[in-house]
């Protein structure tokens, strides 16, 4: 009985082996399939050829600017300048050295100063044409002094004195206060020799004169005394500004 009972088990263990009877799970065929992506996103980048690198298209080419040439003169107008391209200094140019540059093309504005009062031009640069700028005229004909100083521009006889009117000029860019000696050769008849005798006269103008301006101012000398009095023009001395 026993045998029969193993032998029994034997034959249904072999029938499940031999004939796949282990039930296989059922699958939910109403359930949500998530996709997978497998979809790879573009790299600008291209291979550059003959190198390990990349070149990326997003880079940007520094293109170099061409340039023309230009040369700022200011003839003989008689002291050295400071030349201004928009705004910034570039060089320097006198009267026996223009100054020759290398800028770039398009359009530019060009400038010489003497202290406050300054000429300027705009000037178009274009790839090898050269241009020129001559300031020369128009400083000599709207600043005519380059440097503070002074000048006689008038003088008459004023009782036993003479009136001297002296013209402080400042081209500067700062307010200066200015001086200018003055002298006068004089002759006269002296009361008590009745002879005609010589002498001179000396004084000193001054005035506060604001930049880019010209301020006159008159200076009296008195004679000595007598009578029939003659004098010679009058004569700059030194003069200061500060």
């Amino acid at each position: 009985m026993k045998s029969v009972v193993i032998l029994t088990i034997l034959v249904t263990v072999g029938c499940i082996l031999a004939a796949g009877c282990v039930a296989q799970p059922k699958k939910d065929l109403n359930g949500t399939v998530t996709p997978t992506n497998t979809f790879s996103p573009f790299v600008n980048a291209t291979t550059v050829p003959a190198s390990n690198g990349t070149f990326n298209a997003s880079n940007v080419t520094n293109v170099t600017k061409l340039k023309g040439p230009l040369r700022v003169s200011i003839s003989n107008f008689n002291t050295n300048l400071s030349v201004i391209i928009d705004n910034q200094t570039a060089g320097f140019v006198t009267p026996a050295k223009p100054l020759d540059l290398m800028i770039d093309e398009g359009d530019h504005l060009v400038k010489v100063c003497v202290g406050a009062i300054c000429e300027q031009e705009y000037v178009t640069i274009v790839f090898a044409k050269k241009s020129f700028i001559d300031f020369g005229d128009r400083l000599k004909k709207n600043v005519e002094f380059p440097e503070p100083t002074a000048r006689i521009i008038d003088s008459y006889r004023e009782g036993d004195s003479i009136a001297v009117v002296v013209e402080f000029i400042n081209p500067s860019a700062k307010t200066l206060f200015m001086t200018a000696e003055v002298s006068v050769g004089y002759s006269f008849i002296s009361g008590r020799t009745d002879q005609r005798v010589g002498e001179s006269v000396r004084g000193k103008a001054y005035a506060d004169v604001p930049a880019g301006r010209r301020i006159s101012e008159t200076l009296n000398l008195d004679f000595a005394e007598g009578s029939a009095y003659i004098f010679d023009p009058p004569n700059l001395g030194k003069i200061t500004a500060g």
